[in-house]
């Protein structure tokens, strides 16, 4: 597969995962130049490279997260200190990918959004 075909797998696996929760309204757009998924106007996660997703979360959970799972999440130099870390898209699984999908989503969704999807 191209890198394109490959970013657009990645892309659609985010896509159906955040679909399976019915978090919404949930935008697919684009951040930096890559495919996105944004709630209100504010993106949650996006496509990084074909193999790697930034998601959005409070920098305490990024450094547990990171801690506990480097081989999934880790940040580079770009990202130390801000509420986003990088995920390592072959090495996650569905169930908890997931997760983090609505952890990100409550992170940055209008709190009178948060309050429906309760």
């Amino acid at each position: 597969m191209t890198d394109n075909a490959n970013l657009d797998a990645g892309f659609a696996r985010l896509l159906r995962l955040v679909q399976a929760r019915n978090l919404a309204p949930v935008e697919a757009s684009t951040s930096y130049g890559t495919p996105a998924l944004k709630v209100g106007d504010a993106a949650f996660v996006r496509m990084l490279d074909a193999q790697t997703a930034v998601l959005q979360c409070p920098v305490d959970q990024k450094v547990l997260l990171m801690e506990i799972s480097p081989d999934i999440y880790y940040e580079t130099e770009h990202y130390v200190g801000y509420d986003a870390m990088l995920v390592r898209l072959d090495r996650i699984d569905d169930e908890e990918l997931s997760l983090r999908l609505h952890d990100a989503w409550i992170f940055k969704a209008p709190e009178k959004l948060k309050t429906r999807q309760g």
